[in-house]
């Protein structure tokens, strides 16, 4: 008897401890908001300084050379055009597989950097045709990995839905149709939602991740007549979506962005709705002085919560010198854009153009109305193909070219 009442109180003891230490993970190790500023587990300073996996989850035309074909969609259907969908399924696939690897998370971390934003399109957590899959699966494959290659390197990661369904922002950056449906559409809220809210589940012990970044530069200003009546529904969308996410992580912060590109922040007059949230902007081609955020610091004093720019950069390396300054005298933490692309410059690494692109660029430019003008201005497809093949090898951090003034720029070593 005495025997097994020992064994029961080891047991006890041993539930006790297990719970304790759960209960550590759950409340004391994520990254914490401390009135502007991000606090480690260790109660140090994080202040982010990093870059953003751009182009890699949400395919952008600018990225390939296209002037019109400037999202997923639009591209795919260049690319299905000129190679067939099977083709053109496997090169998405494979540029999943390699426009990011452990080797590029290793070197960013190399630089002196400690975080990164990524964006990642909603149809990698459906099963709709996307980047040649169709698995709600995908996404977390892939982001899985990816923060295993982070957390090797101690590298603090964002998650930023980049293009939401029906459209957040209603131009090319969402890979929509041209409207932010998303404010207006009950079934892609709730999708939207849902989606945050499977993610978060699956997330919400991992101390890695610093927060969500919900939405992506919602609603553009190119809706002037409809901006009043679509900025009023962002924050009631915000919250639902909050309350989604706090079903199953009460640990995670929640980045929130202001509308028209990530400038207004008029648009809450809630914003301290919930304990864990803090707020993101975006600025391109701006001043360098801390006048350009004004409006934006301002919010932030009002706020007492942290600011962070999520996206700034495409610019000299004068301009981004000069600009990372401004931020880390202002407290401004920073993910500069983008951190590999095709053309030369303005970014990290860039990827040697392969040969016979331009006839991939070029075709993307013709009069493809009909399927008789596919036809006739179909260039060859085996050079197609090659080009498309020798793009996936071109984009491997070992044949990219590192762009060393722009990485001093940040403040990094190349």
């Amino acid at each position: 008897m005495k025997n097994t009442f020992t064994l029961l109180l080891a047991c006890l003891l041993l539930c006790c401890c297990h719970e304790a230490k759960k209960e550590t993970i759950t409340t004391n190790n994520f990254v914490r908001i401390d009135g502007h500023d991000l606090i480690k587990s260790n109660g140090e300073k994080l202040f982010l300084q990093g870059i953003n996996l751009g182009n890699w989850l949400n395919p952008e035309g600018y990225m390939f050379f296209f002037k019109e074909a400037n999202s997923y969609r639009l591209i795919n259907t260049v690319f299905c055009e000129l190679v067939g969908e099977d083709y053109t399924n496997d090169f998405w696939k494979k540029f999943k597989d390699n426009y990011i690897t452990k080797d590029d998370i290793a070197y960013i971390k190399k630089t002196g950097m400690n975080s990164i934003r990524i964006p990642f399109h909603y149809k990698l957590f459906t099963n709709e045709d996307y980047m040649g899959a169709n698995d709600s699966s995908e996404g977390f494959r892939i982001l899985d990995e990816l923060l295993e290659w982070c957390r090797d390197e101690n590298l603090y990661v964002i998650l930023d839905m980049h293009d939401a369904p029906g459209g957040q922002t209603g131009d090319n950056i969402d890979d929509s149709y041209g409207y932010p449906w998303l404010m207006t559409s009950e079934k892609s809220q709730e999708k939207f939602c849902n989606i945050w809210k499977e993610i978060a589940q699956h997330y919400a012990n991992d101390t890695l991740i610093v927060g969500y970044d919900l939405l992506n530069e919602p609603i553009s200003n190119n809706f002037i007549a409809d901006n009043d009546s679509l900025n009023s529904r962002l924050e009631p969308l915000y919250k639902r979506c909050i309350d989604s996410i706090r079903t199953v992580d009460n640990n995670h912060i929640i980045l929130l962005g202001g509308a028209q590109w990530n400038r207004n922040f008029e648009v809450f007059n809630d914003p301290t709705y919930d304990e864990k949230v803090m707020y993101t902007c975006h600025a391109y081609w701006c001043d360098t002085t801390a006048n350009s955020v004004k409006e934006i610091l301002e919010f932030r004093e009002k706020v007492n919560r942290p600011m962070y720019m999520g996206e700034t950069g495409e610019n000299t390396d004068e301009w981004v010198a000069g600009y990372t300054r401004m931020m880390n005298n202002e407290n401004i933490g920073w993910h500069y854009w983008p951190y590999k692309k095709m053309p030369i410059g303005r970014c990290m690494t860039s990827i040697p153009t392969p040969d016979n692109w331009d006839l991939i660029t070029e075709y993307a430019l013709k009069d493809r109305s009909t399927f008789s003008k596919i036809r006739e201005h179909r260039p060859d497809q085996e050079l197609v193909k090659k080009a498309m093949s020798d793009l996936i090898e071109n984009m491997k951090l070992e044949n990219c070219n590192i762009n060393n003034g722009y990485i001093e720029a940040l403040g990094m070593v190349p």
